[in-house]
């Protein structure tokens, strides 16, 4: 019998198209039934017709069936993914915008500190609804898998109040190993490592070529590798402290901690423009906004394209595809994975999520105990968890107070602001997303007579200490192939793995 995998927020540039051609790679799974969703029928439709497009010009027997109810298209789904931005890029601007005001300064802002937070306010109670309605309608023993960021806060609520078996999905460790390679020269398939903390704050603990421990030449080589050196200087002084390479790209960690983007003068200094996630403000907002604008004008030209060929050496490093042929035929897939921790690293909270190594077979996810991470390792992530734990119950439970207390510990937020700021930001922002945001209908009426009686403190006119325009569809139509490069890596899977980004 074929499988039913079912993809919400099927409306993505690449992503859905990405997946299902990873899918369809492995032969026994060529006859697979697609159910697309979308609350966009616009990008649904688009989607789908480059969908089965593909489909039809590798003449596979696969199946795809699109709708805007989400409900329908979960029925009997044996997998299902999510790859949704709750808010869209409209609540996206807001991440980035109002936190700028009181001095934070984020690259991306999808996973901590002030925006991250926010977008894990507005998703939470959106992948509860998906898992309420995978326990009514999808099939006995559905997995959910996540691809959507902030990946530990959304995978903790699913797993703990969504009641559904939720795996994370993240390709940063994958990304960071080749980059680690090319660093130290050496082909990847010879490097073995052991990669384990948090989502976006995984930490090379073992780096091995041919037997021999390369983990103390790591900085080193970084040192002198002639694009990294420029492009990684938050990481690389991470690893000269730390003893450790971190997963994540350079603009993504400058903002988990509280060291690089605190004083706006100093942040050019641990950043590089070459690219946007090397620590651009708001770049990843910018790529986001720019490639959908692309992506509408340019999508007849898509359609003109040949259809990509379905065939193993096309297969991406996307774990999606990998974990569903281990389950249906018992091949056995090793990565790493974001889930519930249950003692797999000993000095983190046994009921955080984790990302670390495991395996996959038919009998499902199964995760080896690592031990402990270096002391430095747990107490960075130490940090981030509590942040996520409050966040996770604070969107659960509609507690602004709790809202507040997350954005007060966070890392970067706690070296900017001081906390009548974040009480006001915090406001601020419920406010301005208010349609987002149903759990906190009571409290935002309150909020917004708060900013009303007070004085304003997020009077900042900064663009932030590294911002670039955001193109227009006539800019973009002077160089139209990087524009589609643009619209690609908008998107998760189509992003160059070499630059190590988790988002």
């Amino acid at each position: 019998m074929p499988i039913n995998v079912a993809i919400i927020g099927a409306g993505s540039i690449g992503f859905t198209r990405r997946l299902m051609q990873d899918i369809l790679t492995v032969p026994e799974l060529a006859d697979t039934q697609f159910a697309f969703t979308d609350i966009s029928k616009r990008n649904l439709d688009m989607v789908t017709q480059l969908a089965k497009r593909d489909i039809r010009a590798n003449r596979l027997p696969a199946t795809i069936t699109a709708t805007t109810s989400r409900k329908r298209a979960l029925e009997g789904a044996d997998y299902v993914f999510s790859v949704v931005r709750v808010g869209g890029l409209e609540a996206f601007k807001t991440d980035i915008d109002i936190p700028l005001k009181y001095g934070i300064d984020q690259c991306v802002g999808d996973t901590l500190c002030a925006g991250g937070i926010m977008y894990g306010q507005r998703g939470i109670p959106v992948l509860l609804d998906f898992c309420r309605d995978i326990r009514d309608v999808a099939a006995p023993g559905c997995v959910f898998m996540n691809y959507a960021n902030p990946m530990a806060m959304l995978t903790w609520a699913c797993n703990q109040y969504g009641e559904v078996n939720t795996i994370g999905l993240c390709h940063g460790v994958h990304g960071s190993w080749e980059q680690i390679a090319e660093a130290l020269g050496v082909p990847t398939h010879e490097l073995d490592v052991t990669a384990a903390g948090i989502n976006h704050q995984t930490w090379f603990i073992k780096v091995a070529h041919k037997g021999r421990d390369m983990t103390g030449t790591l900085l080193a080589a970084f040192e002198k590798h002639p694009v990294y050196r420029e492009t990684e200087k938050v990481r690389i002084d991470i690893l000269r402290r730390f003893g450790y390479y971190t997963t994540e790209s350079n603009g993504h960690v400058s903002e988990y901690v509280p060291w690089y983007r605190k004083r706006s003068g100093e942040i050019r200094n641990w950043i590089d423009l070459s690219d946007w996630i090397n620590g651009e403000t708001g770049g990843y907002l910018r790529i986001c906004t720019e490639g959908r604008a692309w992506f509408e004008t340019d999508f007849p030209n898509w359609m003109k394209e040949p259809a990509p060929v379905f065939s193993p050496e096309n297969r991406s490093s996307e774990h999606g595809s990998y974990i569903i042929e281990a389950m249906e035929t018992g091949r056995i897939y090793r990565g790493h994975f974001n889930t519930i921790n249950r003692g797999c690293i000993t000095n983190l909270p046994p009921d955080c999520v984790i990302e670390a190594p495991g395996y996959v077979d038919r009998t499902g996810l199964n995760m080896p105990v690592v031990g402990d991470l270096p002391l430095a390792c747990a107490a960075t992530c130490n940090a981030s968890i509590q942040v996520q734990r409050m966040a996770v119950e604070a969107a659960v439970h509609g507690d602004a107070t709790l809202l507040k207390q997350a954005m007060l510990h966070d890392p970067l937020t706690a070296a900017v602001c001081n906390p009548p700021e974040i009480w006001q930001m915090a406001d601020e922002m419920l406010v301005a997303q208010a349609q987002w945001l149903p759990q906190y209908r009571r409290e935002i009426p309150r909020a917004r007579k708060r900013l009303a009686a007070s004085l304003p403190l997020g009077t900042r006119k900064s663009k932030g200490a590294a911002r670039l325009k955001v193109k227009s569809v006539a800019e973009m139509k002077r160089d139209a192939k990087a524009a589609r490069m643009t619209a690609g890596a908008a998107d998760k899977a189509a992003r160059n793995l070499k630059r190590g980004t988790g988002e």
